[in-house]
């Protein structure tokens, strides 16, 4: 995999997030996480694997436990999950995810990024069919044959396993992340980083100007609070 991962992770290239809307939306996926399979983390692996990233994000604890409290309190918000997609400045594809209260107000927020772009917000499927859906794990070096061996056992869909400066990556579904990780902990395997979402199958350049434009345009869908993750397809390393 190699180069091909991390041109992948470039493709994927999430913009910088200010640490307290960061903050915010790890805690807003924690507390629908919660809320939705259970608060205690001992029994809800997916809310396990949320806050261990948190942490590693260095998300404050009161914030994490703030969300797990209100996931168990009576009313509370009710979000929803959204996918939006559209091309972008210069016909970069693009894929947004967003936690939302209000549908209604994201997709007019979301729509209008893209108008003041200079682009138009597409329909679902329009531009998904350019990205796999993947989950990267990087772990201590151990038998190769060892973890294929372990991963197979549990039935998980695993494309492909690595060596890479001292480590191995290991290329599976997106879907797969959580029950990945639940095996390598199981065998007592070190997870130095992992990371699931959307990967462009073909990345793009982009002319200087292009890029600049399109930076701009990234930049206003993270402002919005609604927003999870942008996921595309331009590789500029800026």
């Amino acid at each position: 995999m190699g180069r091909k991962y991390e041109v992948r992770k470039e493709a994927m290239h999430k913009t910088h997030l200010k640490r307290s809307k960061l903050f915010a939306r790890y805690g807003k996926a924690i507390y629908i996480r919660a809320k939705e399979g259970g608060a205690d983390p001992d029994t809800n692996l997916e809310l396990t694997h949320l806050i261990e990233r948190a942490k590693k994000d260095d998300v404050p604890n009161d914030v994490i436990e703030r969300n797990l409290k209100k996931a168990v309190e009576k009313g509370g918000e009710d979000y929803e999950y959204v996918r939006y997609e559209g091309y972008g400045p210069a016909g970069s594809a693009v894929m947004v995810d967003a936690l939302t209260d209000n549908v209604n107000r994201t997709v007019s927020d979301v729509r209008y990024c893209f108008m003041k772009a200079g682009s138009k917000l597409g329909v679902k499927g329009s531009v998904e069919h350019l990205f796999d859906q993947l989950s990267i794990i990087r772990i201590e070096p151990v038998d190769e044959e060892e973890i294929l061996e372990w991963l197979l056992e549990e039935d998980l869909d695993v494309s492909d396993i690595v060596t890479e400066n001292n480590e191995f990556i290991i290329e599976a579904a997106g879907t797969e992340l959580d029950k990945v990780e639940a095996v390598l902990r199981k065998k007592g395997v070190r997870i130095r980083e992992s990371t699931n979402g959307w990967f462009a199958k073909t990345p793009i350049e982009l002319s200087e100007a292009d890029y600049e434009t399109f930076k701009e345009f990234l930049e206003r869908l993270n402002d919005l609070d609604d927003i999870q993750a942008v996921y595309h397809n331009v590789a500029n390393d800026g």
